[in-house]
């Protein structure tokens, strides 16, 4: 299936189907991805190996293996990895339309905002 390296790790879509998208994400140590927002997608996060903190609107919210989160439509949120290994989660994306664009950055530690 479809890979892609960022500046902060990496992603690959293990599934896609009109309506939803299923993506493994790796966050490398100490990286985090843009502050952002999707204005046609929620997503859920399934983080299956090593620790950091979600930023989910104002809230902070730390995750490790097991941990489940929602990300509703147009809401602010961020991956970061606070460890020292790779942070793993699975991402279920769902709604009408499911490409990269749908990406607004709001910050971002790579000047892409």
């Amino acid at each position: 299936m479809e890979g892609s390296q960022r500046p902060w790790g990496r992603y690959e879509t293990l599934f896609k189907d009109s309506n939803v998208q299923v993506k493994r994400i790796e966050v490398n140590p100490r990286m985090r991805f843009s502050l952002q927002k999707h204005m046609k997608r929620a997503e859920k996060w399934v983080v299956t190996g090593g620790e950091g903190v979600v930023t989910l609107g104002d809230r902070q919210i730390p995750v490790k293996r097991g941990s489940v989160i929602e990300v509703a439509l147009e809401q602010v949120h961020r991956m970061t990895n606070t460890g020292d290994t790779p942070l793993v989660f699975v991402e279920v994306q769902l709604g009408d339309y499911l490409e990269e664009d749908d990406i607004i950055r709001l910050e971002d530690d790579f000047k892409r905002a």
